[in-house]
């Protein structure tokens, strides 16, 4: 018999591309250095990949504590859903 608990408790969705999350993870661990943007563009060629929709899976994972933005000193920068929205261009 199933357990009906599990059935009554919800599925936790990501808010980001989990494939994209875990590219991301494996370059950060192959490089064993910080990610740069041409790390990403690199990728998404390499991948045949938007780079719009990695950068939005990174800027998520980095809303949710997942993941780090740091400036080009090395010091972190904190990305927030209200900063997304300023520099989203409408229409």
């Amino acid at each position: 018999m199933a357990n009906d608990k599990a059935a009554e408790e919800p599925i936790a969705i990501p808010k980001w591309d989990v494939a994209l999350e875990a590219m991301a993870k494996e370059e950060y661990e192959k490089l064993a250095r910080p990610l740069t943007l041409d790390d990403f563009r690199r990728l998404a060629q390499q991948y045949t990949i938007r780079l719009d929709d990695i950068m939005v899976t990174l800027f998520e994972l980095c809303i949710q504590g997942k993941w780090q933005y740091q400036d080009a000193d090395g010091k972190p920068y904190k990305i927030t859903r209200q900063l997304l929205t300023r520099w989203t261009p409408v229409g």
